[in-house]
């Protein structure tokens, strides 16, 4: 948006009467400050920011906030403080993509989030530059691609399921069998070993181990009860 400001200029006086020429002088109306905002991430303290901190200075950032661990962590300071303090019309730039998330879904999540609030975001390493086209339609691109794997990896589960069910095969893990788990209580009950020793000689897990147990008992006890 641009405001029409009216100047006027003495050119020369004819006696005591000033002639003047008036003319538009078409200047743009006051901008919303824009600036760049970095963001520098590595995995481990023992690490260094140095090329990430001097790639994003060369890129124009005017700050740089950064974090030193893990990006599939959800807590990281840096990158919430720096989120409080980009504004509408700010860049948020990256020296690459995997500096921001570990994750597709995790990345275009971040990305709706920044459109929403109408903050740009830059990727130096993948030249990714979402104020142009051709960065917003590689963005595009890769939520298709994560749409795709999601409904690829929904068809593959259920042509399995479908080829189990026709084998007369139910999902969920393996029965135990009875026996083994017969065995390792009489060992547990008899021969003085703990419950790993006997789970471990007779190859069942703890867990259901001892809910075997507590089942036999249950079932027990409602005999005696039948009892009279």
């Amino acid at each position: 948006m641009q405001k029409l400001l009216l100047s006027s200029s003495c050119i020369y006086t004819t006696g005591t009467t000033p002639l003047c020429t008036t003319w538009a002088n078409t200047l743009p109306a006051t901008a919303p400050s824009t600036i760049r905002i970095g963001s520098a991430r590595v995995s481990s303290q023992g690490q260094n920011l140095d090329s990430q901190m001097d790639a994003l200075r060369e890129a124009g950032c005017e700050r740089i906030f950064t974090d030193r661990m893990t990006g599939s962590r959800l807590d990281r300071p840096g990158w919430e403080q720096m989120m409080a303090y980009l504004r509408s019309g700010d860049t948020l730039v990256v020296t690459e993509l995997s500096r921001m998330t570990r994750s597709l879904l995790d990345l275009l999540e971040t990305a709706k989030t920044l459109q929403q609030r109408r903050i740009e975001l830059v990727s130096l390493r993948e030249r990714i530059d979402t104020a142009s086209a051709t960065g917003r339609c590689f963005l595009s691109m890769m939520g298709a691609v994560h749409q795709m794997e999601r409904e690829l990896r929904a068809e593959r589960a259920a042509a399995g399921r479908a080829s189990a069910k026709a084998r007369g095969k139910s999902g969920g893990r393996p029965r135990t069998d009875a026996k083994k788990l017969e065995n390792a209580r009489i060992l547990y009950e008899n021969s003085g070993k703990t419950a790993a020793e006997a789970c471990a000689v007779a190859g069942v897990g703890r867990r259901t181990f001892f809910s075997y147990l507590v089942q036999r008992k249950k079932a027990h006890a409602g005999g005696s009860e039948g009892i009279t």
